[in-house]
């Protein structure tokens, strides 16, 4: 079998910035479990989640309160960061305390966005459109490296599957992996169901676990996934967010996968 050489990737927090505490609580214990399965963890949370679909939804503290949350979580738990941004200018923001600058689903055409934030030189983490094909996905790599930056991650998270539903065509991992970058498959989101609780994402988290091993079965870098301690009150994603207690099983789950797969007996 063929021997793994890298860390497995795994990005993991909640959806948006609740608070403080439940950032920096939520940080710790999951950089625990990731240790403990040698990963590399990758904390995520949103500051401003300007791409809900009610102007009545719950967006996050914005961008000053959010940094500075994001950075206290950062010097305290002592974890990589990883955030979206969605403007050109919040780039020059946020790229001296994220370790990864995230281009949203949403934006991923947006070529002034990429640009930005490749010319960092920082990690930046495509999330591929609903609305792109695996194929396409090319181009928006070419727009990253013209601006001469190669440390890129390139996310899955479903498809636009008729109103209300996303489907992921798991083909799609081998096809990205082509480009020679990181593939990552966003387990929740993908399991979303944009609007379907009216003018709120439904979704189903029960999938959580199957999906995401069966993308590590196709030999994706890493995983992303909004991770809650209450699902139930989250204020963004409550629907597709995996518990928290059962991340650990999770972890374990994949780490016995990729044993499978690449260590020899």
């Amino acid at each position: 079998m063929k021997k793994q050489n890298k860390k497995f990737i795994v990005i993991a927090g909640p959806c948006v910035i609740e608070s403080k505490r439940i950032a920096l609580d939520t940080a710790l214990r999951l950089k625990d479990i990731a240790s403990k399965n040698c990963f590399n963890f990758f904390f995520k949370a949103s500051f401003d989640k300007a791409n809900r679909t009610s102007i009545k939804s719950f967006r996050g503290p914005g961008l000053v309160k959010g940094i500075k949350i994001l950075e206290e979580v950062k010097k305290r738990a002592a974890v990589s960061l990883i955030s979206d941004v969605h403007t050109p200018e919040q780039v020059a923001y946020v790229k001296d305390v994220l370790d990864v600058i995230q281009i949203p689903a949403f934006l991923c055409r947006q070529t002034d966005l990429v640009i930005e934030a490749a010319k960092t030189k920082k990690t930046i983490n495509i999330i591929k459109g609903q609305f792109v094909a695996p194929s396409d996905i090319k181009y928006v790599v070419e727009k990253a490296r013209a601006a001469g930056n190669r440390n890129i991650f390139i996310t899955e998270r479903g498809t636009c599957f008729g109103y209300n539903d996303l489907v992921v065509d798991f083909r799609s991992f081998l096809i990205m992996k082509k480009l020679g970058h990181p593939v990552i498959f966003d387990v929740t989101h993908s399991l979303q169901r944009p609007s379907a609780k009216g003018g709120v994402s439904g979704g189903s988290s029960e999938f959580v676990q199957p999906l995401a091993l069966a993308a590590v079965s196709c030999g994706v870098d890493g995983i992303f996934i909004e991770v809650h301690a209450e699902p139930k009150k989250a204020l963004s994603d409550k629907y597709t967010s995996l518990l928290l207690s059962e991340v650990d099983k999770l972890f374990k789950n994949i780490a016995t996968v990729r044993k499978a797969l690449y260590e020899k007996n």
